[in-house]
C-alpha cells in the first residue's frame, strides 16, 4: 500500500532526539529516510541509556524510540569519496535533514548551498538549539536548557521549591514538530512551483512559541506568574486547577463549576470560596481545603464521582499504569516491533491515523550502517567500489 509519503527520499544527517523523531514522523508516513550516521560509533544517541540498562543487553532505549522506518548507512564525512557519493544520492534526494551545530556540516561541504548546487529542488532543514546566529550561537542547545531559558520550568512546581522541569524532552519534541511543520509545508509549495529552500527550526523558538499565552498574559496584563505552594497545575490559574490526594493515589481535577466541585465532595463549607477573585488570591488555601476532602475517598471511587458530575478529571498514572490505561489499549498506542540483537521492542505507535494512507512500524530502529550496502547500490555505485569504501574505513556496515 502506498502511504502519504511514498516516493519522498531523506538524507537525515541527524542525531540524539530533535531531527530523529522529525524523520521518524516522516518515515511512519511512508517517506525513504536514510539515517547517515557516522562510520563507526554512529548516533550519538546509540550511547545513551535509562537505568543504566540497555534493551536486549545491547541496544539503547533512547536510539530504539526515535529510529524506526530508517534505514542506516554509516559512512566517513571528511572523506572525499564520500562527499562525492553523498553529493550523488542528494541529486536524487527530496530533503536533507541536519541538527549539527551551527556551520559545522556546512565545513564540511554539507550546507544548503553545496545541496543546492546539485539539485536546486533540495529541501534543507536545519534544526538547532538557539538559530545560527546571534550571541548565543556556540552555546549547548540541550532540552532542559532551553526549558529553563524559555520560562517553562519556572512555571512549573511548588511556589516553596526549586523550579521543576517537564519529565520529558519536550523542547526536542516541539523542536521535532516544527521540522515536520516546515518540511511539509515546503514539499507542498515545492509542488507547485518547483523550488526547493531552506528551513531553519531551533529549540528556542519553539518552545518560545508553545508558550504562546504565557507570554501575551504576562506582557499585555502586567503581572507576573507566581508558582503557589500548592502546586496548582499552572500558575496563572484559579484553585481547584491541579493535582489532589486520594487514599491510593491522584487525580487531576481541571475546569468545573467549584460549586460542582464542592457539592460533590460533600463539603458545603467550601462555599465559602465561590468566587473568581478569591480562588485565585486564595488558592494555596483552597487547595489545601479541597485536598482534605479529596483524601477521604479512593481514587476510582472519587473519579466516578465527579464524571458523573462533570467535573474535568483525570487519575495520575505512572508510565507503567498508564500504557495499561483501558483508552490507550483501545487505541493500539503501545506496540512492538522485532529488533535483531534487542529482540521484541515495546514502542508507542504513530499517533496519527489516516484513512487512505496509514502509518505503519515496517523497519526496526537499523544497527550502525546496517543498509549501507544497499542504498549506495540503490543510487548506482557499484560493488567494487562499496567494497574499497569498506576497506579503507569510510564507511561501517553492522552485520545482523
Amino acid at each position: 500500500m502506498d502511504k502519504a509519503l511514498s516516493g519522498v527520499t531523506i538524507l537525515d544527517f541527524s542525531h540524539l532526539l530533535q531531527g530523529p523523531f522529525a524523520t521518524q514522523l516522516l518515515a511512519d508516513m511512508g517517506a525513504n529516510v536514510i539515517k547517515v550516521e557516522r562510520a563507526g560509533a554512529g548516533d550519538l544517541f546509540r550511547s545513551m541509556t535509562f537505568f543504566a540498562k540497555w534493551v536486549g543487553g545491547s541496544e539503547s532505549p533512547n536510539f530504539l524510540a526515535w529510529n524506526r522506518n530508517k534505514r542506516s548507512i554509516a559512512l566517513n564525512l571528511k572523506s572525499r569519496k564520500v562527499h562525492e557519493l553523498i553529493m550523488k544520492m542528494a541529486a536524487k534526494a527530496d530533503v536533507v535533514v541536519q541538527n549539527f551545530r551551527p556551520g559545522v556540516l556546512a565545513k564540511l561541504g554539507y550546507g544548503y548551498e553545496d545541496f543546492k548546487a546539485v539539485n536546486p529542488r533540495i529541501i534543507y532543514c536545519s534544526g538547532s538549539g538557539y538559530g545560527e546566529e546571534g550571541p548565543y550561537v556556540d552555546r549547548p542547545g540541550q532540552d532542559m536548557l532551553i526549558q529553563g531559558l524559555a520560562g517553562l520550568i519556572s512555571n512549573t512546581g511548588r511556589g516553596d521549591a526549586a523550579p521543576v522541569p517537564a519529565g520529558a524532552g519536550l523542547a526536542d519534541q516541539i523542536g521535532a514538530m516544527n521540522m515536520v511543520y516546515g518540511i511539509l509545508s515546503a514539499l507542498y509549495y515545492r509542488e507547485k512551483t518547483g523550488k526547493g529552500q531552506k528551513i531553519e527550526v531551533n529549540l528556542l523558538a519553539g518552545m518560545l512559541a508553545h508558550l504562546g499565552q504565557e507570554y501575551v498574559g504576562v506582557l499585555n496584563l502586567g503581572e507576573d506568574f507566581v508558582r503557589p505552594n500548592s502546586g496548582i497545575g499552572h500558575p496563572g490559574m484559579q484553585a481547584p486547577f491541579g493535582v489532589y490526594e486520594t487514599k491510593d493515589g491522584y487525580v487531576t481535577i481541571a475546569m468545573s463549576p467549584f460549586k460542582t466541585l464542592y457539592e460533590t465532595l460533600q463539603a458545603p463549607h467550601l462555599a465559602v470560596y465561590d468566587d473568581l477573585a478569591t480562588l485565585f488570591a486564595k488558592r494555596d488555601e483552597v487547595w489545601e481545603k479541597v485536598n482534605a476532602e479529596t483524601r477521604k475517598y479512593g481514587r476510582r471511587e472519587l473519579l466516578d464521582r465527579m464524571l458523573d458530575a462533570d467535573i474535568w478529571c483525570a487519575p495520575v498514572y505512572d508510565i507503567r499504569n498508564a500504557a495499561n490505561d483501558p483508552q490507550v489499549t483501545h487505541m493500539g498506542m503501545i506496540t512492538s516491533y522485532e529488533h535483531p540483537r534487542a529482540g521484541t521492542v515495546k514502542v508507542v505507535a504513530p499517533a496519527v491515523r489516516m484513512s487512505e494512507t496509514p502509518a505503519t512500524i515496517d523497519r526496526p530502529a537499523p544497527l550502525v550502517g546496517q543498509h549501507g550496502r544497499e542504498i549506495l547500490a540503490e543510487f548506482g555505485v557499484p560493488a567494487e567500489e562499496i567494497a574499497a569504501l569498506e576497506e579503507a574505513g569510510d564507511m561501517t556496515v553492522a552485520e545482523t
